[in-house]
């Protein structure tokens, strides 16, 4: 009989599964959402926009409604727009629109593990930059990486997964002025802080930028990202990108999280970043825990204990974090979610009360 096993790429095979096992907590902050939930009527508006709808035809083939709406949202040109299932799906486009084997792929990390895992299974050569010690963008690393040409395709996540760090304007406009490959700006967190990478898709024509509804806008559980690029790269990737990849509920629902986000969403946001501003005084509070600065919503945290203990005793007291300790640099940090202000409280207290156990003051 034949091992089916041996039918799957080696680059596939020597993965470890991109998972979270299944579990929940009061106070759940382990997956950066955000835990201001819609309104009522705002999804009663999407309910009745869903009933109207004929559910037994197919979605538009290209949901124009909803591209220009993102169009006018993030101040770029509906035709250089692509809606997808979440932006993994967009990065998996991008990367197996541009990608073959032995293509170079720069990743800095830590980062979202998910952009050397596809790239791996493309065949590419996946170069890994480290951040600098402080978290910060190495710039001249990141050229370097790219060899003579600097080509190839660079990753950036802006602000990063895990660490909330960000890059600066001046260093992507030094990176998009050197590398001539393609640069794909991720914006997943954007909105908790200032996204540039708009301002900058009509001077280089080999950036895009992504970013979802699955942050700030409070539609996770829809699963819908954005692309922004040239309308010319924009088309290409569309060809690539499965047809009907979003569902009508996720269409209706984001198209009017668009209409209302001045009036629903952009006050959640502030409350976010002024919550994390809290969180990060309240954590730095106590000892043992060192904060590192974030533009996100949420906060890595690097502990005196190890993050699996610590990780443990929150989840006993019914909070539940991430522990990242297995990325690389951050073997003793946790990432946390920034919660509402009782869930902050909560954590806090679970955290305090750990540390005094373990003798800290």
């Amino acid at each position: 009989m034949v091992d089916p096993l041996s039918l799957v790429k080696p680059a596939v095979r020597a993965q470890e599964l991109y998972t979270l096992p299944p579990r929940t907590a009061a106070v759940k902050v382990d997956q950066n959402e955000n835990p201001f939930e819609l309104p009522e009527d705002f999804k009663a508006e999407v309910l009745r926009r869903l009933a109207a709808a004929p559910w037994g035809r197919y979605p538009e083939f290209v949901p124009r409604p909803l591209l220009e709406a993102l169009a006018r949202h993030a101040g770029w040109r509906p035709d250089g727009v692509l809606a997808g299932n979440g932006s993994n799906e967009l990065i998996d486009v991008v990367l197996k629109t541009t990608v073959g084997p032995g293509v170079r792929v720069v990743v800095p990390e830590p980062t979202f593990t998910l952009y050397a895992n596809m790239a791996s299974t493309l065949g590419a050569q996946v170069v890994r930059v480290p951040l600098r010690a402080d978290l910060s963008y190495d710039v001249d690393a990141l050229l370097q990486a790219g060899g003579p040409e600097r080509s190839g395709v660079l990753i950036v996540c802006s602000p990063n997964n895990p660490t909330g760090t960000a890059m600066s304007e001046a260093d992507l406009r030094r990176l998009l002025a050197s590398w001539r490959g393609l640069v794909v700006l991720d914006e997943a967190y954007q909105e908790f802080t200032r996204g540039v990478g708009v301002l900058l898709l009509a001077e280089h024509r080999h950036l895009v930028v992504l970013r979802t509804f699955s942050k700030a806008m409070a539609l996770a559980g829809l699963r819908v990202g954005y692309l922004l690029g040239d309308p010319a790269l924009v088309r290409e990737l569309d060809k690539v990108k499965l047809p009907y990849n979003l569902n009508r509920f996720s269409v209706e629902a984001a198209t009017l999280a668009l209409e209302r986000y001045d009036e629903v969403l952009r006050p959640s946001v502030e409350r976010l970043v002024a919550l994390r501003e809290a969180l990060a005084r309240a954590l730095k509070a106590i000892p043992g825990l060192a904060v590192v600065p974030s533009s996100a919503n949420f906060l890595l945290v690097r502990c005196a204990w190890p993050p699996r203990e610590v990780h443990a005793a929150l989840f006993e007291r019914g909070v539940l974090a991430r522990d990242v300790s297995r990325y690389p640099m951050l073997g003793d940090a946790l990432r946390i979610g920034v919660g509402t202000a009782e869930e902050n409280a909560r954590t806090t207290d679970a955290l305090r009360a750990f540390s005094l156990a373990r003798g800290g003051r």
